[in-house]
């Protein structure tokens, strides 16, 4: 009678499961309190019943962002678990004498492991289900999609611990490859970063996202999401009968969901490589930091390379960082610390392969390929080999253009905005012909900026004439889907911007262009939507409707199409004088197709000339005349010289502020501040130079423009008055 080949065993899957029962009978415990403290928050408040999309929307959001980061820790626990005895030489040649062949024993622990993983998310579904449908709320499409769900991730996590299981040889490493491999492009990119922003002209950012979906549990979180509808509905509620207004979803979507399903296809071939691997395994290898020949010089340029990146970086601070001139790295220093920095990976690497420190001898070679791919990488990055400072993408290349100058985001679509990207392309090449000139003036100055920071303006002297440091930050939506982006600190003068052809001229003709001011105001522009809007003034203030909204900005629009707002003046530093304390709020709703960001916000300061905002704020009622006193009338200690001496002599002569003083009488004593007086000796005189670095009413580096961003990361405004 022939005998049959059996690629599952039965005794060895319920050994498994009974063997490591307190991994998923933890498991699973761990997740039944989930239902549980669901239900009782439903009855702590009140027995109120779940619709089905809100059931469903609760599922999606667990899908989206919890089940990834659970998946990927226990993933690990299980796949150590069912090939723990792969790292010992005494299990492992027990397992492979037994009447069993390898491909028995390897599919019997991958069944193992992943029933291991479905036993927890199957209590917990099966207890949530039941809980939701208690209180009215089951919504069977909702279950299938995140049961789909849970079961695509757990089988993409699962096979790629068990992949990582048959690369290493020895326990401790296979979560450390593990959790590399799971993070390592975001790894790649931030220390790519940290080398390239040290020399390439304008790049300034520790992150692009280039790569992210080598990094599954972050390109996961980043683009899963439940998508959901709203609209105010009026509901009454089933057990006290009392009516409310509430928001109600009207639609439930997950976005991107495609992506577990090709996340999990991904996992099955990762299972069939680790497969593949298993067949020509060694059992001798058990122990061994790297069990697969072909991947230890992998393992070993790999820990050189990022050694030499990390550590290299971090000797740089320690050690020359202080005596370079200029803000990017000196070119010799800089290799020097990376070759030691690389030596200490390639050596350690080396060692852990060979099981002995006595590695030098035998692997000399291979460092000096270390050392000479240091000096090439660094030298490439310095003389821009790679284009990354010449890089300006061509207009069929990009979806989206965004500029940040003068305390405001401009967004600009091709076929929209042709010839407004046309000039900022030309810009952006000016400003990289530029460069040595640029350089040339930092380089002189000992003025410190905060780099992340782009809109930072100093206003200084340079030889008589007026002068400023701008940033800006131009950044390119490319149809690849990648970005491009760069920060510039611009020196800026007079002169230079009266003259055609420099990027002085260029930034202050496209800025305060007709078409940019509307674009500041983003109203009726396509991809925003308002969201919500509000009003401040310093007395009251409160929550716009759509229409006052709209009418609101309407008659900014109508401002800055007559020039009455939006102009920016480069080297004005008294910003906010001629400002009143009304702001206006409006937050908009991007579509994230196609922005990398959910919400923007502007800010409007209601100014001096702004005659039709200010006529509709008064026609709504919103503003009376008493509102329309501007800071340099309530404040003018701020704007002129000598002010502050004059603020505290008054604060000890009437003890009170001087804010105080205003509030209560509506002006100032004759004499104080400038005004009229019957005496003509005042104690101090006023001038018309300005300081304003102790402003207790506005915050700092108000615009002349009257615009700012709200939770943008460009922080705010910084303005201040310094001599050359």
């Amino acid at each position: 009678m022939r005998s049959k080949t059996s690629c599952f065993n039965g005794t060895l899957f319920r050994k498994n499961l009974s063997r490591y029962w307190p991994l998923w009978g933890l498991a699973s415990f761990g997740g039944a309190m989930f239902p549980l403290a669901m239900l009782l928050e439903l009855l702590h408040n009140g027995f109120r019943f779940w619709s089905p999309l809100e059931t469903r929307q609760a599922y999606y959001t667990v899908l989206s962002y919890g089940v990834p980061v659970i998946s990927i820790v226990y993933a690990i626990l299980c796949a150590m678990a069912v090939w723990s005895y792969l790292y010992n030489a005494r299990s492992v040649g027990m397992m492979h004498t037994l009447p069993i062949r390898r491909e028995g024993l390897f599919v019997t622990n991958v069944l193992s492991g992943l029933t291991m993983m479905a036993i927890p998310y199957t209590v917990t579904g099966v207890l949530t289900v039941l809980v939701t449908m208690l209180f009215g709320g089951f919504e069977p499409v909702g279950v299938l999609v995140t049961v789909l769900g849970v079961m695509g991730e757990s089988l993409f996590f699962f096979g790629l611990a068990t992949f990582c299981a048959f690369i290493v040889g020895n326990v401790f490493m296979l979560p450390a490859l593990y959790g590399l491999l799971n993070f390592i492009a975001v790894l790649t990119d931030f220390m790519v970063n940290l080398l390239a922003q040290g020399f390439c002209f304008g790049l300034n950012s520790s992150y692009s996202g280039t790569v992210e979906w080598l990094s599954p549990v972050v390109y996961l979180v980043q683009k899963i999401s439940p998508n959901n509808t709203y609209e105010t509905q009026w509901v009454t509620d089933r057990l006290g009968g009392q009516r409310y207004e509430t928001s109600v979803p009207t639609s439930v979507t997950l976005e991107n969901g495609w992506l577990i399903a090709a996340y999990a296809a991904v996992g099955v071939v990762l299972m069939v490589l680790a497969w593949l691997m298993y067949r020509r395994r060694r059992s001798e290898s058990a122990g061994d930091v790297v069990a697969v020949g072909w991947m230890k010089p992998v393992f070993r340029y790999g820990c050189a390379a990022y050694s030499a990146i990390l550590g290299g970086r971090l000797l740089y601070a320690l050690l020359w960082e202080s005596f370079q001139s200029g803000q990017y790295f000196t070119l010799l220093p800089m290799i020097l610390c990376m070759i030691a920095g690389g030596a200490i990976g390639y050596y350690a690497a080396s060692m852990l392969l060979a099981k002995t420190p006595r590695v030098f001898k035998t692997t000399w070679k291979g460092m000096l390929a270390v050392a000479l791919g240091c000096a090439a990488l660094c030298g490439a990055m310095k003389y821009d080999l790679f284009g990354v400072t010449r890089r300006v993408p061509a207009p069929d290349s990009v979806k989206l253009v965004n500029v940040y100058a003068a305390g405001s985001n401009y967004y600009l679509t091709p076929g929209k905005d042709d010839a407004l990207i046309e000039e900022v392309r030309t810009l952006h090449q000016t400003i990289i012909d530029d460069k040595d000139y640029i350089l040339g003036y930092r380089s002189r100055t000992d003025y410190d900026f905060v780099a992340d920071t782009a809109s930072t303006e100093m206003a200084v002297e340079d030889s008589g004439a007026q002068s400023t440091i701008s940033n800006i930050r131009i950044t390119y939506m490319l149809n690849s889907g990648l970005k491009v982006e760069r920060r510039y600190r611009l020196y800026l003068t007079s002169g230079r911007m009266a003259q055609k052809g420099t990027y002085d001229y260029l930034l202050d003709q496209l800025i305060n262009s007709p078409e940019m001011r509307q674009k500041c105001i983003r109203w009726q522009e396509e991809g925003f939507q308002l969201d919500e809007a509000w009003l401040d003034t310093r007395y009251n203030g409160g929550d716009l409707s759509s229409r006052e909204a709209g009418l609101i900005l309407d008659a900014v629009a109508k401002d800055a199409e007559n020039g009455d707002w939006g102009v920016y003046d480069w080297f004005r530093v008294d910003n906010d004088a001629d400002s009143y304390e009304i702001q206006i709020h409006f937050q908009y709703r991007l579509s994230e197709s196609q922005f990398n960001r959910t919400y923007d916000a502007i800010q409007v300061n209601v100014k001096e000339g702004m005659t039709e905002t200010i006529r509709a704020l008064k026609d709504l009622k919103l503003i009376t005349d008493a509102d329309l006193v501007t800071n340099r009338e309530r404040y003018p200690w701020q704007y002129g010289k000598g002010g502050w001496d004059q603020y505290d002599q008054f604060y000890k002569q009437f003890n009170m502020s001087p804010e105080e003083y205003y509030d209560r009488y509506g002006e100032y004593p004759a004499g104080w501040f400038g005004t009229e007086s019957g005496d003509s000796s005042t104690e101090t005189e006023i001038d018309p130079a300005v300081d304003d670095s102790h402003s207790p009413s506005m915050s700092a580096g108000a615009e002349a423009t009257g615009l700012g961003i709200i939770g943008g990361a460009d922080g705010p405004t910084v303005t201040v008055t310094a001599a050359a």
